[in-house]
């Protein structure tokens, strides 16, 4: 059952399953009908039924008297295969799933969310999609995006690229958003390809009124189809469903819980945006890499043993010293303002970089850009081997390190790798104020 915390409880106290036709009753109000599966992101507060006029309901379970009517079965999704020709005129997307609230879709005869693996469920879900292209639809795992790693980021490369080399003329992977903007940046720099790669998902699940799943995968698709053979996040620009923005895998972060348009980019302006199925080019002054400029190449040695550490008010020493004791052989610092930590945690720091500990320093303040030459916190940093990565995100510039330590574990070469702009993760200039959501358009 996909019902969880309060609702699965309640539910399981009244010896309910998903299939049983039951009446609620709720200030004042009755309502009957088959209790419905629900997505995995859903809350915990509601149950939903699909009545017999067909249409879903949700329903608060607090002060609701439920009542068991009649069992049933849990609804199972019969359909006959779908007969599909592909059309030569047109080009070969493949969709390769990892999982998230993009990759489930809704059956509107039962209201059931399941997951959404082949191409004739990314089909039935979104016939449109075969207005746009050939489709070609793979799952290679099926997790929540929070329980991403890097093996899986290695596992995502490599099935991407098969997709590549199997033809394909572009490749969207759906993905949970919660890790999104770190899988963006892990392929950014794994793979070096002659075709846009699109990383996308959906903040709200298929069955809900205002999901973003639909505008999500056809402007993604449309995206695969473009010039730009980058790896891109495509997500809601706003939030209606008016247009989706693409911004660069190494550039974005999600900002908002819920937001549809919660993905932005940081320090840039999203490379493109789509609306009624066509790219525009945001600015016309940005350099991106072109379709079949490249041949495909794939660096997917990755060093998993890296921490990410934010500095707060109270660290101690003993959090670096962990690491080290531990084996770690890559630290990213995320200091305060322009790259600071508390003088005490210099002497471990130290350590770890004796000890042959590659450290790097971003900043909290997620705009702008590091700076350790102002203060004399910033020096003594710089003094004990510390490296700051400019206006690079966070989350990139650990993504970074990972990836770095897969190609060397020399001091000065991973610190050139560190602070060489490879995909456009670095920039000479950034913005000094936040950037409006409208891009001067």
């Amino acid at each position: 059952m996909s019902y969880h915390g309060l609702a699965k409880n309640f539910l399981k106290s009244q010896e309910i399953s998903i299939g049983d036709i039951i009446s609620i009753k709720k200030e004042g109000a009755e309502y009957r009908g088959m209790l419905l599966d629900r997505a995995e992101d859903a809350d915990e507060f509601h149950i939903v039924l699909k009545m017999d006029n067909g249409y879903n309901i949700g329903v608060a379970i607090e002060k609701a008297e439920v009542k068991l009517l009649q069992k049933g079965e849990k609804p199972k999704i019969d359909l006959p295969p779908l007969d599909v020709q592909k059309d030569p005129k047109k080009m070969d997307i493949s969709i390769v799933s990892t999982g998230g609230t993009v990759a489930s879709i809704i059956d509107y005869k039962t209201g059931a969310v399941h997951p959404a693996f082949t191409a004739e469920d990314l089909l039935r879900a979104t016939p449109e999609l075969l207005d746009e292209a050939n489709i070609h639809g793979k799952a290679i795992m099926n997790i929540l995006s929070e329980n991403m790693k890097p093996e899986y980021w290695i596992e995502s490369a490599q099935s991407v690229a098969d997709e590549i080399n199997n033809g394909a003329d572009g490749v969207v992977v759906a993905h949970g958003t919660d890790t999104m903007h770190y899988t963006s940046a892990a392929l950014s720099f794994m793979i070096e390809s002659p075709v846009p790669i699109i990383i996308t998902g959906a903040q709200r699940s298929s069955d809900r009124p205002s999901s973003d799943a639909f505008l999500n995968l056809m402007s993604s698709v449309n995206a695969a189809k473009s010039d730009i053979a980058e790896v891109m996040v495509c997500m809601h620009a706003t939030e209606n469903d008016s247009k989706a923005h693409l911004h660069r895998g190494t550039k974005v972060r999600k900002m908002h819980t819920s937001r549809r348009d919660t993905f932005t980019s940081i320090n840039s302006h999203p490379l493109a945006q789509v609306q009624d199925g066509k790219v525009k080019i945001i600015d016309t002054n940005y350099s991106y890499r072109k379709r079949n400029q490249t041949k495909l190449e794939i660096n997917d040695s990755l060093e998993p043993k890296v921490a990410f550490i934010k500095s707060y008010p109270g660290i101690t020493g003993e959090i670096i010293d962990y690491y080290v004791d531990k084996g770690y052989r890559g630290i990213l610092l995320e200091g305060t303002g322009l790259g600071h930590c508390p003088d005490h945690l210099i002497p471990s720091i130290q350590r770890a970089v004796n000890d042959g500990i590659h450290v790097a320093m971003s900043s909290q303040c997620i705009y702008g850009r590091t700076n350790l030459n102002v203060y004399s916190t910033g020096r003594k940093l710089l003094s004990a081997g510390v490296i700051p990565v400019g206006d690079m995100l966070p989350e990139t510039a650990y993504v970074k390190l990972v990836w770095a330590l897969g190609q060397t574990t020399n001091q000065e070469e991973v610190e050139k790798i560190m602070q060489t702009n490879l995909k456009g993760e670095l920039e000479d200039k950034s913005s000094s104020k936040h950037f409006s959501r409208d891009y001067g358009e």
